[in-house]
């Protein structure tokens, strides 16, 4: 629950552009992430989930201060 505290603490438009812009090592490009968790990170929050292109696992650390 802490980590959805955390990210909800995030601007709406923020947390669109994260989810947005997602690293994927398949499609080599940015892409958007899908069916994603929020797990807890000491950097911040991590979210997992599959690339909306290709269905590969992604993940990205959003650090918060």
């Amino acid at each position: 629950m802490e980590a959805n505290k955390k990210w909800l603490s995030i601007p709406k438009d923020s947390r669109e552009k994260l989810i947005q812009n997602v690293f994927c090592s398949n499609c080599l490009d940015a892409v958007t992430i899908v069916d994603f968790i929020i797990l807890d990170h000491p950097e911040g929050v991590l979210l997992e989930g599959k690339c909306k292109n290709c269905g590969e696992s992604v993940a990205r650390v959003v650090e918060l201060e």
